[in-house]
């Protein structure tokens, strides 16, 4: 786990923070998340939360980009009040991305407070 914030990021781990930071805004939701495939196609989602289905933002962003086609994950981004990422959301971005793959942990405002890896 390395600290990290918007300015250590690239031009491309910046654009998943903002659209990530977007979808929470735009849909009311706690969290929002980007994922961005090995294209460059980027996937962006909000909480799911329904009486009958239940998913993190990250989670449900790794299904769109896995239901779109994507072999792999370059990056993710999820935008939370929360401190971390729950295990189970590191896991479904290592199932896509693998191990190596960095989660960009930002708080409401953008600010990357901390990037791990999937691993």
């Amino acid at each position: 786990m390395t600290d990290s914030n918007a300015l250590d990021l690239d031009s491309e781990d910046r654009k998943i923070v903002t659209l990530a930071r977007s979808a929470r805004a735009r849909n009311g939701v706690p969290e929002g998340a980007a994922v961005r495939d090995e294209t460059g196609r980027t996937y962006v989602a909000g909480t799911v939360d329904l009486d009958s289905l239940k998913l993190s933002a990250l989670r449900t962003a790794v299904a769109m980009a896995v239901a779109s086609g994507a072999t792999s994950l370059e990056a993710a981004a999820v935008v939370t009040v929360a401190e971390g990422v729950q295990a189970e959301d590191l896991a479904a971005v290592r199932d896509l991305g693998g191990p190596a793959t960095p989660v960009h942990v930002a708080a409401p405002d953008g600010v990357v407070r901390v990037t791990v890896t999937a691993g």
